[in-house]
């Protein structure tokens, strides 16, 4: 039976919207956010019906996408329907493209609520045939990484599954730590040539003056130290497929020998006028603007021609932030697998903290921040306080923002207080490295005042010694 959660504070709504349903749902009501996310944690739900006002209060600058987010962390599969009256339409609409199924107008109509429910149904069934047509495609090991709420990857993935099966030069363009060679794996993983060797080549980690001798190889006497024949990445790839990661590092000789490989699939050993045939499919990335790099006469533009045949933009972690609880549960089972540790959860506050965040490292600050915290943990959940305080500099504001709806004047007043007081010790901290005497100083106390400080709020001095 279908199961609801009413955010409302008019009463009346929960029994309203009930009664409209045919089968009659199971429904709560949650008179604030907090509250309905509390719920959800003990009971799983399908709808969420949320009066836009109560929507509006919680969220800042109308990012309605953070409010949606908790609850998506929850059950990513949710269904949200925003509630307004006629003058905030304009609200409903922004909240419907932040990723809110639909919006209904008070007084609800009974008819108007009950097609839009069976919509949403009509339109899941649909999405999980077509989801199961697509999943074929799918080997069942990668099921789980190719998971996405994000318009923008779900494009991605679909491209990968058009791309996969031929013999197409695939190109990755994505900033660093985007996961540029797990999906170039992912495109080998699902070709022809899945069976033979998978050889990722990190372009930019290698000296310019064993570039060549690395990805083709060299003859015996081909230069100072050449004491015996050497086979190449391309060699040892042969029937396979060749990642080259930052391909836009690679040197101009580099880039003429590569560009025949391209041209017609032959190459020769440093040293050596044997010509080889390669039968190797190249997946190339680059965080370089490669088209800015032809103009500067960096880059060979032939080159680049060849190896655009079919590009791929890998979108930033910040522009799929709805995607992170699902990856960050996917890096927390990876962790489970190589570590003794069994840590089945993260904090709720923890995935908010990380809808917040810029992400600058992309997927691969993420990991390293998990890794870190799961070390660090102790129970079977990672919980706050294991987690870079950086991640956490946003509470104070969504704290003082949203201060008002609850508690007396005077509890309000010291919960900003405490608020700001932590802030500006974290900020001082950071700026002096965790050094006790300097901070103390900056901020104008004993270094005793500013330990019963640091001890009343949990800082610890070692957590800032890195910072700048």
């Amino acid at each position: 039976m279908r199961s609801i959660i009413v955010i409302t504070r008019d009463d009346t709504l929960l029994q309203t919207i009930q009664s409209c349903l045919t089968p009659r749902p199971l429904a709560t009501q949650a008179k604030d956010i907090r509250s309905a996310l509390n719920g959800l944690q003990k009971k799983r739900c399908d709808f969420v019906f949320i009066d836009l006002e109560i929507l509006m209060q919680s969220v800042s600058n109308n990012e309605y996408k953070e409010a949606f987010l908790p609850f998506w962390s929850v059950y990513p599969t949710l269904e949200i329907v925003v509630i307004c009256s006629q003058k905030f339409l304009r609200e409903a609409v922004k909240a419907v493209k932040a990723g809110a199924n639909t919006y209904l107008t008070y007084p609800i109509d009974p008819e108007e609520l009950k097609l839009v429910v069976d919509s949403i149904y009509n339109y899941k069934i649909l999405e999980s045939e077509l989801d199961y047509l697509r999943e074929q495609f799918w080997q069942a090991d990668a099921l789980d990484l190719i998971q996405t709420k994000s318009s923008v990857m779900q494009k991605v993935y679909e491209k990968i599954r058009a791309a996969a099966p031929t013999k197409t030069t695939v190109l990755l363009i994505g900033e660093t730590g985007t996961g540029k060679g797990i999906l170039a794996n992912l495109i080998h993983q699902h070709s022809s040539r899945r069976d033979k060797q998978f050889i990722p080549v990190h372009c930019g980690a290698i000296p310019d003056t064993l570039l060549e001798s690395e990805l083709f190889g060299h003859e015996k006497g081909a230069f100072t130290g050449a004491d015996r024949r050497k086979l190449g990445k391309f060699e040892i790839a042969t029937g396979g497929t060749i990642f080259l990661d930052e391909v836009g590092t690679i040197t101009p000789s580099a880039q003429i020998k590569l560009l025949q490989i391209l041209q017609d699939q032959t190459y020769q050993r440093v040293g050596g006028e044997i010509a080889l045939r390669a039968d190797v499919r190249i997946i190339a990335a680059t965080n370089s603007d490669l088209v800015k790099m032809c103009e500067q006469g960096l880059f060979r533009r032939d080159l680049f021609y060849r190896l655009n045949v079919f590009p791929i933009e890998i979108p930033p972690l910040q522009d799929r932030k709805e995607d992170i609880p699902h990856i960050s549960r996917v890096l927390l089972n990876k962790l489970n697998k190589m570590h003794l540790k069994q840590i089945h959860d993260i904090d709720p506050r923890v995935i908010e903290a990380f809808s917040k965040y810029h992400w600058p490292g992309n997927i691969r600050e993420l990991e390293n921040i998990l890794e870190r915290a799961y070390i660090l943990e102790n129970t079977s959940a990672l919980l706050p306080q294991n987690f870079p305080h950086e991640l956490f500099e946003f509470e104070s504001r969504s704290t003082i923002f949203n201060a008002a709806s609850s508690g007396t004047l005077s509890e309000v007043r010291d919960k900003a207080i405490a608020d700001i007081e932590r802030s500006y010790l974290e900020n001082v901290l950071a700026e002096h490295k965790g050094r006790i005497n300097d901070s103390a100083a900056s901020a104008g106390i004993s270094t005793r005042q500013l330990h019963k400080l640091m001890t009343k709020y949990g800082l610890r001095k070692e957590d800032y010694k890195t910072s700048t």
